[in-house]
């Protein structure tokens, strides 16, 4: 049986210095990772960038096969008034806002970016599923 967990997120990623320096501008901090890889430790996860070459040559496929799927990574917090200055701290480290900080009609307030190679983020308040103390989150609220 699998545990219903993913434990590491991998973007593959064109321009490395790039990606990391701007998740280093959100306000992560990388660990320490063997070469080619950077790695930052999340709560219960990790979010890895990869050259995607290699990326490519480790899944046995063309680079032109990856391409970009359709997958938002959501950064949920804790109040509605946390969504604008982080859309506003992602689009200084260069982010492309592509949906504004806005209310949704099922109560909650969320807004979209891409980081610089397009790989789209949404950051959401919602008020069904808080997060729990240590930021934890679960579709129904964490406990």
């Amino acid at each position: 049986m699998m545990d219903q967990r993913i434990s590491l997120i991998t973007l593959g990623v064109r321009d490395i210095a790039a990606e990391t320096a701007f998740y280093t501008a959100l306000g992560w901090r990388a660990v320490d990772s063997p070469d080619g890889v950077v790695a930052f430790d999340l709560i219960g996860q990790t979010l890895a960038l990869y050259p995607l070459e290699d990326l490519a040559r480790d899944m046995g496929l063309p680079l032109d096969a990856l391409g970009h799927g359709a997958i938002t990574l959501a950064y949920n917090v804790r109040d509605k008034d946390e969504v604008a200055p982080l859309m506003a701290r992602a689009k200084a480290a260069g982010a492309r806002i592509l949906k504004p900080a806005h209310d949704v009609f099922w109560g909650g307030h969320i807004g979209y970016f891409a980081d610089p190679e397009g790989h789209i983020w949404e950051i959401a308040h919602n008020p069904a599923a808080p997060l729990g103390p240590d930021g934890a989150f679960q579709w129904n609220g964490a406990v």
